[in-house]
């Protein structure tokens, strides 16, 4: 029997005509546990964090799992184990790492708009950072922390307007961006953190962008960083942490990101020529080490000819994989089983009532109706983004490990929907 590995996600393979997810056909998957249906591949999540790790080998450095990715409190729990802190952007992110055992000091709670409740709740557990987002936001968080008789471990997050080059929706560096405090208020800004009583400076932080595949807009804000820490501590305000985020890309269409560790080999080359080599570092991956270890099977269940278009109707949507309808993502879509029939091009859709209800546009697929597909590079940011549009449940979950399988996510009924909802007398 012959293996063939699908490019990019070297835990997945056709063995033969059968497309594997790791030791495991995803065509039983489906029959056993219906469709749509999240599979994901520990082994794929924890070979992309070693790629990190090797990067930081020697290095005292912090790697914070981003979980917007995707949150599934399995996900957390492999990471968890693997000696990850987290990236978090709201209270209900807290509780999820608070329910896999996440340690409250290893938690960075980011995100421009936290509320007091937020700020009291993880004041109180003892969580390693604030990156604070803007100067409003240090003056509220420092009132809290007084009544609440703490002080706040912080750093600021700075908008170092460096272009990633990504998708405007997912670019979070530049001027015109919501995220962070501008590059040229940074230094008053850290004067005004530390004249507050209720706020202690640890570090500093930034974030450009998603899907980054290139390594330039990381070089180019290694040195625009740099020359920020200088400055702040030339005014007397020490740093122990500097933090730079996350962003790399993945493999969706032939991208080639960079390899984790080779782009850390050369920025940390940067920071050793600057002489910050001793500080502690922090990142926050979360596409690149979930992205591709994940897909969504769904089953066809009509083709439907048109004057100009094919349409192969899928049972998962736009709720399901709204990277498509938000971004006009391209994710790569492969058979469940290859097939010898005729292939035919299809606009691959969902049963949502929007036209935007699109999973794949004018693909090659020998299919009919009953045959599953799968679509690629669906472990970050499409079930951390799924939604009950037309009362649809959220698909269920599995993780894969070798030859086991282990549901991780009950499908969502409609009874699930409406257990919160209630009827007026």
């Amino acid at each position: 029997m012959t293996t063939s590995t699908l490019p990019g996600h070297p835990h997945f393979s056709y063995r033969g005509d059968a497309l594997f997810a790791e030791d495991v056909a995803v065509s039983r998957l489906a029959a056993e546990f219906g469709t749509p249906l999240f599979v994901y591949s520990k082994a794929s999540m924890l070979d992309a964090l070693a790629a990190y790790q090797r990067g930081f080998e020697g290095r005292a450095a912090k790697i914070c799992y981003a979980m917007k990715a995707n949150s599934s409190l399995a996900i957390l729990q492999v990471f968890a184990r693997a000696g990850c802190g987290f990236d978090i952007v709201s209270g209900g992110e807290l509780e999820r790492v608070l329910a896999v055992g996440g340690a409250p000091s290893d938690i960075i709670f980011s995100g421009v708009g936290k509320t007091r409740a937020e700020m009291q709740r993880a004041l109180a557990l003892g969580i390693g950072c604030f990156n604070v987002e803007s100067e409003p936001e240090l003056d509220v968080l420092n009132a809290v922390a007084v009544a609440a008789g703490k002080v706040a471990p912080v750093s600021i997050r700075v908008n170092p307007d460096v272009d990633p080059k990504t998708h405007p929706y997912i670019s979070t560096g530049l001027k015109g961006n919501k995220f962070g405090v501008a590059h040229d208020r940074t230094l008053a800004a850290y004067r005004h953190a530390a004249a507050l009583p209720g706020l202690k400076v640890v570090g500093i932080d930034c974030h450009i962008g998603s899907q980054i595949t290139t390594e330039a807009p990381y070089l180019d804000t290694m040195d625009r960083m740099l020359d920020l820490v200088q400055a702040i501590e030339s005014a007397g305000i020490a740093l122990k942490h500097i933090d730079f985020g996350g962003g790399l890309g993945i493999s969706y269409n032939g991208d080639q990101p960079p390899q984790a560790d080779a782009l850390w080999h050369k920025l940390l080359a940067k920071v050793d020529a600057r002489g910050f080599g001793d500080r502690q570092l922090m990142i926050e991956p979360g596409r690149s080490l979930v992205g591709n270890a994940g897909l969504c099977l769904t089953e066809v269940l009509y083709l439907k000819p048109g004057e100009s278009k094919n349409f192969c109707i899928v049972d998962a949507a736009m709720n399901d994989l709204p990277r498509p309808a938000m971004y006009q993502a391209f994710h790569a879509i492969v058979p469940a089983q290859r097939s010898t029939g005729t292939p035919h091009t299809y606009d691959v859709v969902g049963p949502v009532c929007e036209s935007g209800d699109w999973i794949g546009r004018d693909r090659e697929l020998a299919v009919e109706p009953g045959s599953h597909l799968a679509v690629l590079s669906a472990g970050a940011y499409c079930m951390s983004m799924a939604s009950n549009y037309n009362t649809r449940g959220r698909a269920a979950e599995v993780l894969v490990d070798g030859t086991s399988a282990t549901l991780i996510r009950e499908r969502e009924t409609p009874a699930d929907q409406m257990r919160s909802e209630r009827l007026v007398s």
